[in-house]
């Protein structure tokens, strides 16, 4: 079973793994001023952002990678996974974006497929050594 990295349980790959590095909740003069340059409806803006922060998870192993990349190919091809919720912040959560696009990203599905195909490219080494092996052994 592959293991969640901090704690002693199964992973569950889910994309709060890659959102949520976009979370500046008490971190608003530090991670925040880096991030609110970013417009993340903007494609070039996003892009950037993506592949420097959001998939910079060295914390994760290539099979944590794959496993994430994997899941969010089958969140892509179901037409009702909400991609929005993913945005969105309840008032009991201490999160928080680095400006107001987040709140209301023009198109969350295109940022989740951005996020794939980046992953994909930044990750390639990761994802082909994890392809060479039987997932059901982790």
């Amino acid at each position: 079973m592959l293991k969640d990295p901090f704690l002693n349980e199964k992973f569950v790959p889910d994309p709060m793994w890659i959102i949520g590095q976009f979370d500046v909740y008490d971190r608003e003069e530090t991670r925040g001023a880096l991030l609110e340059v970013y417009n993340p409806n903007d494609k070039r803006d996003r892009s950037e952002l993506i592949v420097k922060y959001g998939l910079d998870l060295e914390f994760l192993s290539y099979r944590h990678k794959y496993v994430l990349v994997e899941f969010l190919k089958e969140a892509l091809n179901d037409e009702n996974f909400d991609f929005q919720n993913l945005f969105e912040i309840d008032e009991d959560c201490a999160m928080s974006w680095p400006r107001g696009e987040w709140y209301n990203l023009e198109n969350p599905r295109e940022f989740l497929q951005d996020v794939f195909v980046l992953a994909k490219e930044t990750w390639k080494d990761d994802l082909q050594k994890a392809s060479l092996e039987d997932p059901s052994t982790w």
